[in-house]
């Protein structure tokens, strides 16, 4: 294995079916994140209950857990097309019952639950059918710039989303589900015009007993891949301190008398850290191997963390937010576009839900923990001890001879 060719690759804009990929999920990712703020809010509203809005919130984390592997194996034998259209259909379908239920005076908890529930379940397919699915509309050596301009979209719309919803929401409490409903069907008619072939193998079905086995010959091709393997098991580890960080986070900046709008801006230099790393990704992966730059940005994450715990205003607990999350992307697209291109096509879905889930996972367990674990020891000694985490994390790629020498391909 080599480094990826310097060579810049043609310009993704002038991509046809890239910017069409691109455009319709944006536009559904920016109908999610109004719902995400509007959906906790309308259940209090509903409910007056804060635990029934975190149980909601978790549902589709949870589906995601447990529908992963089965949502991978599917994705590689249906059409992935077909199956991201009719996912799109479905999720919009389903949100589109909310803004209509309430017009009615029919709205209520078992139908918020429901929708959650299937939501989860046809968001998990269209992940796993999205990013299999990459490889097919631009070249491989094209790979890294894709996925850091999709990340820098994102980021982007984390900057701008949470205004934006709370704009919507004050209009009305289930205008950010109409919209929402409204995005969905302008990207499944953004798929419907892309003139790829999203696959290199006709879809095909196949009994229970047979899609278990697809299941298990996806985990064992991605245990045999030692650089794959020991990666996302870092990364898995990773998330968990990822996890635990949001509150974390938001107790540290309270300790310093930080306003709910000083906390927001906190966080949105978080997410102008993370699309600045997007932007120096491209680069700095046909630069350097792939193990480089995995050790280099733990260790990165390893010498920013502790200063959560030390920044004396929130304005420099801003400035650490934006340092840190500088590392996570550079590295994010390294990796996933090493793994885009060894993993065969017809296995893409499967490798993608393991690790998905595995680092969904992680996070689940630093979020549910984060909480006791600030009260059993207070915000600044979590800080630490997450910090002693990452270095762990650091010296473990350091040392793994795996790691060190792993590559990017061509």
């Amino acid at each position: 294995m080599d480094n990826f060719t310097p060579t810049p690759p043609r310009h993704l804009w002038r991509q046809r079916d890239f910017r069409l990929l691109l455009g319709g999920r944006l536009v559904s990712q920016l109908g999610d994140q109004l719902q995400f703020l509007a959906l906790p809010l309308l259940v209090v509203a509903l409910t007056g209950s804060s635990t029934q809005a975190g149980i909601l919130l978790g549902l589709q984390t949870a589906v995601h857990i447990v529908f992963g592997l089965v949502a991978g194996a599917l994705v590689d034998r249906w059409d992935r097309r077909s199956t991201m259209i009719w996912c799109e259909i479905g999720r919009g379908t389903l949100t589109a019952t909310v803004p209509v239920a309430a017009a009615l005076g029919a709205l209520g908890m078992p139908q918020l639950y429901a929708v959650a529930l299937l939501n989860g379940v046809l968001s998990t397919l269209f992940a796993a059918a999205n990013s299999s699915a990459l490889p097919n509309i631009v070249a491989k050596s094209d790979l890294p710039d894709a996925l850091a301009t999709i990340g820098a979209m994102s980021n982007a719309l984390r900057i701008v989303g949470a205004s934006v919803a709370g704009i919507a929401y004050a209009v009305g409490r289930v205008v950010p589900f109409a919209i929402n409903a409204a995005s969905f069907l302008a990207s499944a008619v953004s798929l419907l015009t892309i003139r790829a072939d999203l696959q290199q193998q006709p879809a095909t079905s196949a009994p229970p007993r047979v899609l278990l086995a697809d299941i298990g010959h996806g985990l064992a091709w991605l245990w045999r891949n030692p650089v794959i393997r020991t990666l996302a098991l870092l990364d898995a580890a990773d998330s968990v301190r990822y996890g635990a960080g949001y509150l974390l986070i938001i107790m540290l900046a309270q300790r310093l008398d930080a306003s709910p709008i000083q906390v927001g801006i906190v966080f949105a230099g978080a997410a102008v850290g993370a699309l600045f790393g997007n932007l120096l990704a491209p680069a700095l992966t046909r630069r350097f191997p792939l193990g480089a730059l995995s050790i280099t940005m733990l260790w990165i994450e390893v010498s920013a963390f502790p200063f959560y715990a030390t920044a004396p205003t929130w304005w420099l607990l801003l400035v650490v937010a934006f340092a840190e999350s500088v590392a996570s992307p550079v590295y994010n697209v390294a990796l996933d576009s090493y793994r885009l291109v060894v993993t065969p096509d017809a296995l893409r879905g499967r490798v993608t839900s393991a690790i998905d889930t595995l680092t969904t996972g992680g996070a689940a367990i630093g979020t549910m923990a984060g909480g006791a674990l600030i009260a059993l020891l207070g915000a600044p000694t979590l800080t630490f001890v997450l910090a002693g985490w990452l270095t762990l994390l650091a010296l473990a790629a350091t040392l793994s001879r795996t790691v060190r020498t792993a590559t990017a391909t061509h």
